[in-house]
């Protein structure tokens, strides 16, 4: 039964494909473009802020400032230059699709993607944050990145990791002793 819904799936999407080839050749043609788009912008960007001295050129001398600095406008230039005309194609390939008649649409059974597939691992951008806080709560904000010992490094994570335990225990802690306080107060 598996097999025969895969290779109907594929059957579909071959349907689909050679039907829509001339879409699927924008659709890859513009994929291309964003990610050379998104190398050049990124280049540019990084000799600008070396220029503007937004950020040293000798990386020794960043401090957690520059970085974070670094970071946000590098951000807003991609998402300028580049995240704008996405979003604007992304708008032209929906009304594409809509515009599909709907008995087209469908005899084509996509399936559903695995939510698993695509998680994203976010814990490093938490871990970042956190220690950029830590850099500011400690003063080192504007301190050169070489200037910080190992002791201070694996300090500043172990704090971090108080942190992430004080916040996630203290809630199930609360939510735990208000559980069996319920359990108790229920009359049998």
């Amino acid at each position: 039964m598996t097999q025969q819904t895969a290779a109907q799936t594929d059957a579909n999407w071959k349907i689909f494909l050679s039907k829509h080839w001339a879409a699927l050749a924008v659709f890859i043609l513009a994929g291309v473009l964003v990610c050379v788009g998104a190398i050049y912008v990124f280049v540019w960007f990084t000799g600008q802020a070396q220029n503007s001295n937004l950020v040293p050129s000798s990386l020794s001398l960043w401090s957690m400032s520059n970085v974070v600095m670094f970071i946000l406008n590098a951000i807003f230039w991609e998402l300028l230059l580049v995240g704008v005309p996405v979003i604007v194609g992304a708008v032209i390939g929906w009304q594409w699709w809509r515009r599909l008649p709907e008995g087209e649409k469908a005899q084509y059974n996509f399936g559903k993607g695995s939510r698993s597939r695509n998680a994203s691992g976010g814990v490093s951008l938490l871990l970042f944050i956190a220690f950029a806080i830590k850099v500011y709560v400690d003063r080192n904000w504007n301190s050169a990145i070489s200037t910080f010992t190992l002791n201070y490094v694996v300090g500043s994570m172990v704090t971090i990791l108080i942190w992430i335990a004080a916040i996630a225990v203290v809630p199930t802690v609360i939510g735990f002793t208000w559980w069996i306080h319920r359990e108790i107060s229920k009359k049998p």
